[in-house]
């Protein structure tokens, strides 16, 4: 009989040391020095938890560049599922995201084609290209403008349904949005600083370059966790297709391919290979592995729903 352990850990394990006490936590391949193993009865509900639109578990970037062809300005959402959401936004050549900033919310992106201008409070602007990461904490003022002569496409999470305020210091009223009223108020803010390792600008090529690069934690928050993981096949252990990998009882996760080629294999799913750009998801309570693919360097984001997400594994 197989023992269920539980751990706690940032995300999905890619790497593991010889003696299972040692095991790697690849979120930054630390070891896991303070977690405490122990075998326990997990609770694992005898229906899993179904994938209700707009989550799917692979969606590809090349179907939605297909479905919005010959468009330059569009949005598609691909997760919102109460706790998280995302979408992928593209922006023609010179479109402006005017100052806002989110009341109660960290907001990031993640670069997947083209470039752009970036104006975050109190950071000096900064160009965000192919491969780059940007967060912005709560109440803090950002702007963007696509530049370049190609439109820019990003991949952007926040808090389902998280706020939006804009300021008004000459901009018009937001365009109209059902069931909202935009109301001419003061509000108190106080910008949120960057620290638990959070930092606003991460470019994925230019970190890549570092001897022995493994990735590391990207955002860290109350509210959601997210880590970029990177490495190749042949430094994982051989593939056991008996390997179910983990799940977190209570968090739902999802990825972006961010560079090479990931293989999912997620409860009750075929087996697929995923590409730079595609999407990945995962519910609560539902068993998943992910691992490098191919012989190139392979990279995904992470993105679970707490600080510390439980993971529950078979050995």
């Amino acid at each position: 009989m197989k023992r269920l352990i539980v751990f706690v850990t940032l995300a999905a394990l890619a790497v593991w040391g010889s003696d299972p006490l040692t095991r790697i936590d690849s979120w930054g391949l630390t070891p896991l020095v303070a977690a405490q193993q122990t075998a326990v009865w997990a609770p694992k509900p005898e229906r899993l938890p179904a994938y209700t639109p707009p989550q799917r578990p692979h969606i590809t970037l090349s179907e939605l560049k297909a479905k919005h062809k010959g468009r330059q300005d569009w949005r598609e959402l691909l997760v919102h599922d109460g706790y998280l959401q995302a979408e992928y936004i593209s922006s023609a050549p010179g479109a402006v995201v005017s100052r806002r900033f989110h009341p109660d919310t960290r907001t990031w992106w993640v670069v997947v084609e083209g470039e752009m201008r970036v104006e975050i409070e109190g950071q000096e602007p900064f160009t965000a290209t192919q491969g780059s990461l940007v967060q912005v904490p709560k109440q803090t003022l950002y702007s963007m403008t696509t530049t370049g002569t190609q439109p820019s496409l990003r991949f952007h999470v926040n808090v389902a349904d998280a706020k939006t305020a804009f300021l008004r210091d000459g901009q018009p009223q937001p365009a109209a949005s059902p069931g909202v009223n935009w109301l001419p108020l003061l509000l108190n803010r106080t910008p949120a600083r960057y620290e638990d390792g959070n930092r606003p600008h991460i470019n994925l090529p230019e970190a890549a370059k570092a001897p022995k690069y493994t990735g590391g934690q990207f955002v860290r928050d109350t509210r959601v966790n997210s880590a970029i993981i990177y490495g190749y096949e042949k430094d994982l252990p051989p593939l056991d297709p008996k390997d179910r990998g983990h799940y977190h009882p209570d968090s739902p996760e999802f990825w972006l391919v961010l560079t090479g080629q990931i293989r999912y294999a997620l409860e009750n799913q075929d087996v697929f290979i995923a590409d730079a750009g595609d999407v990945a998801y995962v519910p609560a309570s539902t068993w998943h592995l992910a691992r490098f693919y191919g012989p190139g360097p392979s990279a995904r984001l992470a993105i679970v729903r707490f600080i510390g997400n439980t993971a529950v594994v078979e050995r």
